[in-house]
Order: structure tokens, then C-alpha cells, then sequence
């Protein structure tokens, strides 16, 4: 039976099967006028799943996520950042900042169904003339998403910027992450970009269905700080009952123990055994079984205890050293316990695993060639979520919105050009096609 049913699913979720099934968002236009990570991964997620993304940039320097790229790194003349998270979009620009630019603005948030943009509070509306209560006016359907670091009211609000290492900080998550010998420390990835995208989204999709049930649009207004709080599990009830602050544990798990990670011979691994059963396996593993019956740690809450953690986790370690992370991956699935090597983006790469499922993508881009990128993470067994094309030169996409959306003409395109409202790249990395380019890639 669990044969046939791992079968089923592979043959439900294929890779080879995508293309020929609908999209969730199909039918569904965000307009996308928002700058570096917390907005446009907002749009990202949705376009995965379908939605039309229009992006709209300034002409020449375009969004200026564009150069954002490890080590000043590009290849073929695009910003590795840019590639990932302009993914499945429509790009065109034109200046929002002139009155010309804010009609074509109007226009096409008249024929969308979702508006995303990441400015300071007001500023769409005050200094643009381009913010949700004015555009309610054209299309009372309107879903109109604000992603910013406090919020649209407020004290901190007006006049702070964030970022995600802004975000880690205020939220309180930089403070109880790290060792306690250490200072706080921001997470690796912008978590605070991609959590607060994800969680924007969701309230995309909840306004979305709101809509399809009364016909009435909404206001979102999401502070990428507070979605950091949300994800903060246990920790303010703990300050609320015992009037403590979460401390620092580096990789232990002061709520389920053991838990933990370990150095092996040849890197790192994580081990976690968060029920009594689990950790009678570790124990077996360990070659040492006796250790289940010690009072110390012979159930979870005794286990929890500081000194009891304290020992288990030096008598874990001491074991872990000699071994290989393959071994200790081997025996977690020999014994019950929650057992994984630490991944490299190298590991991720290579993963047959992972490359089945589409959680590493490769994509065929009709302007870049072969793009390697993660995936989309809900699997959806019949409107799955997929890549279509990276990133695109600014303004790529200016015909395709302005004609085949808006009803432009050819004369009308070239006048707005002329004066300077609509346009395309600069000559600068992260902005242009990349050497040789031949005008593939641009919607038709």
C-alpha cells in the first residue's frame, strides 16, 4: 500500500506533468510598483502560482535590487538576486513620479485586481496621487497591498526606514539568536524579507477569496517587523508568565530536548529526539541504552531541565565527533530519531532529491539560458506552482503591458518615450541584456 501510494504521488506531482495543468492564479493582475526584496518576493509567490505580475520600474536604473549581488558578483550582466526574485514577471518602466507616468499608473490599476507597493506611509497617495483611496475611486475591486517596515500609522511610521536586518533587530529575533557569550545575531537569509513576503501573500490570497464572496476590495497593510513577532513561537507568553526574556541557546533547543547540532568528523549535523520513544533510539544508536533509564533523562520535562540538557547534549557531542554526517543521517533513520547532515548550497545543488521534487528548478530562460533557481514549495497536485523565465532587462516588457494592456499605440509609445516617461535600460550591469543579445525574451 505505501508503495502504491508513493507512486501515485510522484506520477500526481511530476516535474513532466506541469506544464500541461492550469494555474491557481491564472486570470488574476498585481501590479507591482515596489523596490528591493519585502514587496517584489510578495508579487514573486503569487506569480509562481499564475498571477499576472506587471512590475513597474523607473527607466534606466530600474529597482534598485538590481544591485544587490554577492560579492559585486553578475553573470551575463544581470545581478544573481535579480534573476531569482524577478522571476515569472512582466517588466515595463515608466516614470510614476510625473503626472504622465501616474495616468499610465491609473490605467492599469483600473485593470488589475491587486496593487503591491512598498513606500513610506503616505507617499503613494501624497506625493503621487497614486494611493489606495484614489484609485478605490477607479476600482472599488481594488486589493491594495502596503508592505513596509512599521506599518501605515503609528509612531514609527513616518521617517524610519527598515530593511531585514532592521526587521531581525526590532522584532526581537536577533536577540534570543546566537550563543550567550556572543552578541545577537541576524539570521544568514533575509528572513525578514521572506517570511514577511510569504505572510503578505497569504493575505493576498485571504482578501482574494473575501472579494469573490461580497465583491469588495480591501487595504492590507503589513509591517515586515511585526511579521518577525508572529514567528516568534513561545517567547512573549514565557516573558508574559515568568516575567524572563528568552536568552541565547545557539543550535540547542531549550523546548524540545536533545536537540541539536552537532560537529561530525567530516561537518556538521543536526540530531533531535523530541519524543521518549526517539530518544530511547538515539540511546541505541549511541551504543549506550542505559542512558534511557537514567533519571536524568528519562522523560522529556526531565530531559528539559538545564543541568540534565547540559550533560546530554556533551555526552551527544562527545558521541557525534567520531562520526561521519552520513553515519549519523544513517542511524536516524535505522533508530526513529530526527537526523539530517547540515546543507550546503553546493548539497542543495546536486540533490537528486530535491531536483525531483522541484525545490531546485532548472529553467530553460529564453534570454539568460540555463538558470538554476529554487523552486515553488507548496505542491499543488492540480494547479501547480511553476518557473517560466528569470529576470528581465528593465522595461523588456514595455510593448507587450502598453499595447496589449493599455491599448497603446505605436505613436503614443514613442511620444511618452520622447519625453522621458517611458523607457527602457541604461548602459550598467544588473540593468541591460546581457553581450550579444538578440531581442528574445520579451512577452508577445
Amino acid at each position: 500500500m505505501a508503495e502504491s501510494y508513493l507512486a501515485w504521488t510522484k506520477e500526481a506531482f511530476g516535474l513532466d506533468r506541469i506544464a500541461a495543468k492550469p494555474e491557481a492564479l491564472r486570470g488574476v493582475r498585481v501590479l507591482e510598483l515596489a523596490t528591493l526584496y519585502l514587496g517584489p518576493v510578495t508579487a514573486s509567490f503569487l506569480a509562481e502560482f499564475g498571477a499576472e505580475v506587471i512590475k513597474v520600474e523607473l527607466p534606466g536604473a530600474g529597482d534598485p535590487i538590481r544591485s544587490i549581488t554577492p560579492h559585486a558578483r553578475f553573470w551575463k550582466n544581470a545581478a544573481l538576486a535579480w534573476l531569482n526574485e524577478a522571476r515569472n514577471k512582466y517588466h515595463v518602466a515608466f516614470d510614476v513620479r510625473k503626472p504622465e507616468g501616474q495616468a499610465l499608473f491609473k490605467a492599469l490599476a483600473a485593470k488589475s485586481d491587486v496593487v503591491l507597493e512598498n513606500f513610506k506611509a503616505g507617499t503613494m497617495e501624497a506625493k503621487w496621487g497614486i494611493g489606495y483611496r484614489q484609485l478605490r475611486e477607479l476600482n472599488p475591486r481594488l486589493i491594495y497591498v502596503t508592505n513596509t517596515g512599521f506599518g501605515q500609522w503609528g509612531p514609527f511610521s513616518q521617517g524610519r526606514a527598515s530593511y531585514d536586518a532592521i526587521a531581525q533587530s526590532v522584532s526581537g529575533m536577533a536577540v534570543i539568536t546566537g550563543f550567550p557569550e556572543r552578541n545577537p545575531l541576524k539570521s544568514g537569509a533575509w528572513v525578514g524579507d521572506y517570511f514577511g513576503a510569504l505572510m503578505s501573500a497569504v493575505g493576498v490570497l485571504a482578501a482574494l477569496h473575501w472579494r469573490d464572496r461580497t465583491g469588495q476590495g480591501q487595504f492590507i497593510d503589513f509591517a515586515q517587523s511585526e511579521g518577525l513577532i508572529r514567528a516568534l513561537d513561545w517567547t512573549w507568553l514565557y516573558h508574559g508568565f515568568t516575567g524572563k526574556s528568552r536568552g541565547r541557546y545557539g543550535n540547542r533547543d531549550v523546548a524540545i530536548s536533545p536537540s541539536d547540532i552537532v560537529r561530525c568528523r567530516d561537518g556538521y549535523a543536526a540530531i533531535a529526539a523530541p519524543s521518549d520513544e526517539a530518544f530511547r533510539g538515539l540511546c541505541q544508536a549511541m551504543g549506550q541504552p542505559e542512558l534511557a533509564g537514567d533519571s536524568r533523562f528519562s522523560t522529556q520535562l526531565e530531559r528539559l531541565k538545564e543541568e540534565s540538557a547540559t550533560a546530554l547534549l556533551k555526552l551527544i557531542a562527545d558521541w557525534a565527533k567520531d562520526k561521519t554526517t552520513a553515519e549519523v543521517d544513517e542511524l536516524g533513520s535505522r533508530f526513529g530519531f530526527a537526523s539530517a547532515p547540515v546543507a550546503t548550497a553546493k548539497d542543495h545543488y546536486h540533490d537528486p532529491h530535491l531536483r525531483e521534487r522541484g525545490a531546485v528548478w532548472k529553467l530553460d530562460d529564453p534570454i539568460y539560458g540555463e538558470v538554476v533557481e529554487y523552486g515553488p514549495v507548496p505542491k499543488l497536485s492540480e494547479t501547480p506552482g511553476r518557473l517560466k523565465w528569470a529576470g528581465k532587462p528593465v522595461g523588456l516588457d514595455n510593448d507587450y503591458v502598453l499595447k496589449t494592456v493599455l491599448g497603446l499605440t505605436e505613436e503614443e509609445i514613442e511620444a511618452l518615450e520622447a519625453k522621458g516617461i517611458v523607457g527602457r535600460w541604461n548602459d550598467t550591469l544588473g540593468r541591460k541584456p546581457p553581450e550579444g543579445w538578440k531581442g528574445e525574451g520579451a512577452a508577445q
